[in-house]
C-alpha cells in the first residue's frame, strides 16, 4: 500500500524500521493500516479500521501500553490537545523511548516546537516535504499530568467539563445556544428517553436531564465521551454516555422519544456531511411514533433535502442566518 497523506508520505520515504511502533492520533490512510505497529487513538472510526486489519489497539484515554521501540504521534489542529498527547506519551511509555512528532504546516505541526521546549523535551528536526514536518524527542517525565489539560466553564447554569479538541472546547457554541433556546418541549422524561448524537462537551445531554429527560448520548471520540460523563457528574445528573458512530454504539432497534443534535460537519478541516447524513437519514428507524428530530446547523448545510426524503416535511423553529434549527416528526 501507498501512502496517501501527506504526513504519511513524509513517514514513508524514512530510512526507518518502525515495526512495534506506536501510531498515535494517525488519519485514516491504507499504508498505515496495512503496515505493522500498534494504534493509539481516540476515534472510534480509526479504531475499527485497524481492527478489521487484525491489529493491536489502544482505544481508552488510559491504556496499559507495554514497552514500544518508539511512537509517532500526529499532530492535530488544535496544539492543546497535542499537548495532551504528548503528556499522556510521557507518562505512559519508558523514559528514553524514541518519540517522533509528525504534521502537516498548516495544520501547526510548527506549533509542537513551542510545546516540546515548553515541556522540557529537546527535539531535532528530521525531514521535512510535501509541507509537512517531521521531528524527534525521547520521552523524558514532564511536570504537569495528563488531566490537569481538562478545564472547566460555566453556561446555561451548568458545569461543563471541556477537553481540548472536544467540539466547543471552553465556550458555549453559538449554534448550541440557539438549539436550546427554541428547543419544543419534550416529553423525555418517558421510558424511551431522548438522545442527543455528537455529545462534544455534554452541555446539550446536561441541559435535558437537567430539565427532567432520561437523556442517552453517544459521540464517536472517546475525550468527549468521557468529557460528557464529566459534565454529568459535575451537576449531579445522570445518564448514558457510549462511544458510537452517530448509532452505532446503540442496541439493535432502540428507539426514542425524541433526537437532539448538533451534528458535526467537520473531519479536522475537510467538510464531512456523512455523519450529518446518517443522523438524518436513518433519524425514523430510531424514533418512537410521534417522536421528533431537532438539530442546530449553518444555515448554508445542505440539510432541508435531508430532512424531506427522511421525513416528508420539517419545521424551522429558528434562524438567524449563520444557524437554523430545523425540527420533524415522524409520523
Amino acid at each position: 500500500m501507498t501512502a496517501i497523506t501527506p504526513p504519511c508520505q513524509l513517514l514513508e520515504r524514512q530510512d526507518m524500521d518502525y515495526r512495534g511502533w506506536l501510531w498515535v492520533a494517525p488519519p485514516r490512510d491504507p499504508w498505515l493500516e496495512s503496515g505493522q505497529g500498534r494504534l493509539w487513538s481516540a476515534d472510534l472510526g480509526i479504531c475499527q479500521a485497524w481492527r478489521e486489519r487484525g491489529r493491536e489497539v489502544f482505544d481508552t484515554l488510559s491504556p496499559n501500553i507495554a514497552s514500544v521501540p518508539g511512537a509517532v504521534l500526529f499532530w492535530p489542529k488544535a496544539h492543546a490537545l497535542g499537548e495532551w498527547w504528548l503528556l499522556a506519551l510521557c507518562t505512559q511509555l519508558p523514559v528514553g523511548t524514541r518519540l517522533q512528532v509528525v504534521g502537516e504546516n498548516q495544520g501547526g505541526i510548527k506549533r509542537a516546537l513551542k510545546v516540546l521546549a515548553a515541556l522540557g523535551l529537546g527535539c531535532r528536526k528530521v525531514d521535512s516535504a510535501r509541507r509537512c514536518l517531521l521531528l524527534e524527542t525521547l520521552v523524558a517525565p514532564v511536570p504537569i499530568a495528563p488531566d490537569e489539560v481538562w478545564s472547566r466553564f460555566e453556561a446555561l447554569d451548568l458545569t461543563l467539563v471541556s477537553h481540548p479538541g472536544v467540539f466547543g472546547h471552553g465556550k458555549l457554541d453559538e449554534g448550541t445556544r440557539l438549539l436550546l433556546e427554541n428547543l419544543p418541549s419534550l416529553p423525555g422524561a418517558g421510558d424511551a428517553g431522548v438522545l442527543d448524537v455528537g455529545c462534544g462537551d455534554g452541555v446539550i445531554a446536561a441541559w435535558l436531564a437537567w430539565h427532567g429527560a432520561k437523556v442517552t448520548a453517544t459521540d464517536i471520540n472517546a475525550f468527549a465521551v468521557e468529557a460528557t460523563r464529566r459534565t454529568l457528574q459535575a451537576n449531579g445528573l445522570e445518564g448514558r454516555v457510549v462511544q458510537g458512530d452517530v448509532y452505532s454504539g446503540l442496541p439493535y432497534g432502540e428507539r426514542f422519544t425524541a433526537i437532539v443534535s448538533n451534528p458535526p460537519f467537520h473531519q479536522e478541516r475537510d467538510i464531512d456531511y456523512g455523519p450529518a447524513a446518517r443522523l438524518i437519514r436513518e433519524a425514523p428507524g430510531r424514533l418512537m411514533t410521534g417522536g421528533s428530530l431537532t438539530l442546530v446547523a449553518n444555515a448554508f448545510l445542505p440539510y432541508p433535502d435531508l430532512l424531506e426524503a427522511a421525513f416528508g416535511t420539517f419545521t424551522v423553529l429558528a434562524d438567524n442566518r449563520r444557524f437554523r434549527v430545523y425540527h420533524a416528526v415522524k409520523r
